[in-house]
């Protein structure tokens, strides 16, 4: 089975988990922006948390599909439709042979993702199937998705039980399944990034500290998937110092020599040479990573061991959240 698409995007690359254990020879870690959109999706199109998905961002592309196939789509809201016909987000979709998947409108967030039954047959670089824009590897040929290009699917290991949609799924185009994934403990309604004090923010004045707290900071439009800009009221850090370049990871803000700060996201470098006055806590990554541009973010600085409840918390979540799936799924699918 195959997709095509038919339609290019802004930006659409394959993205998984994440690539670990080389970023000590420079590469980075790459992966989905939204981790728990990206594990939600293929969770709805039981496949693995982990499984290679579509990152989107609007304007999207559009596919053509060559098979019957069971999809999901998680995380932002770009109003996707099939056959011009509107579909809902977090939930899985049967959908028939020669069916078109568009969107439409951006109604919320700034990246979807895009599971499919039976996962992407992409192959692996260096132990993932995410794409490295910077070193042209991974995930589809090492670039974005154009138009024309196709994509397999997998066989799957599991078979869907058509009887279970009922007499009438042949003859419909597409056909949700009554599993809805509820999301909402999981993005708070608020632009309050928590994070942890860095190595260098003790460079900063008791003021500065202040005001790295109380300031509004905004995204600007020079953001993109290794890091975002923001602009806001200057901080000033120790001028008597030299730094030399050390490790970074994604959530690393840093306070560039302007004043300003830049937060580190999936396709960061791997060392830097300017203070790391903070990290992002990781619970907070994908409410961050559905920010646009100019959307306004304040800081709150919290605990190791509140950063490391908050953790826990949301992973026990997202363990409910799969346990009640997979329960739903029964009478559709079988091993």
């Amino acid at each position: 089975m195959s997709v095509v698409i038919i339609k290019q995007g802004l930006l659409d690359t394959i993205q998984d988990a994440g690539r670990f254990g080389f970023q000590h020879l420079g590469i980075n870690t790459s992966g989905s922006m939204d981790l728990i959109a990206a594990s939600i999706a293929n969770m709805l199109a039981a496949n693995k948390r982990d499984a290679p998905v579509i990152e989107l961002h609007f304007p999207a592309s559009s596919f053509l599909f060559q098979q019957d196939c069971l999809i999901a789509l998680s995380g932002a809201d770009f109003n996707p439709v099939i056959n011009d016909e509107p579909i809902s987000m977090n939930t899985p979709v049967m959908i028939s042979k020669e069916a078109v998947l568009k969107f439409i409108q951006l109604s919320k967030g700034s990246r979807c993702y895009f599971a499919i039954h039976g996962e992407w047959e992409i192959d692996l670089w260096l132990n993932s199937y995410s794409t490295n824009l910077k070193a042209s590897a991974g995930g589809y040929t090492g670039r974005a998705l154009k138009k024309n290009d196709v994509i397999d699917v997998k066989k799957s290991k599991i078979k869907i039980l058509t009887e279970s949609f009922g007499p009438n799924l042949k003859s419909n185009v597409i056909l949700a399944l009554p599993i809805k994934a509820d999301i909402s403990n999981l993005y708070a309604e608020t632009n309050i990034i928590r994070c942890t004090t860095g190595n260098e923010y003790d460079w900063l004045s008791n003021d500065e500290k202040n005001k790295f707290q109380s300031s509004l900071f905004q995204i600007s439009l020079q953001s993109d998937r290794m890091g975002y800009r923001l602009q806001g009221e200057a901080l000033e850090g120790r001028k008597d110092q030299q730094l030399l370049s050390s490790a970074v990871t994604r959530g690393t803000i840093q306070l560039l020599p302007s004043g300003q700060l830049i937060i580190l996201m999936a396709d960061h470098q791997t060392t830097g040479g300017y203070p790391k006055i903070a990290h992002v806590i990781s619970s907070d990554f994908p409410k961050l990573a559905q920010m646009q541009p100019n959307e306004n973010v304040q800081f709150t600085l919290i605990t190791h061991a509140q950063a490391e409840e908050a953790f826990i918390q949301q992973q026990e979540y997202l363990q409910q959240l799969e346990d009640s799936i997979k329960l739903q799924s029964k009478q559709f699918f079988s091993e």
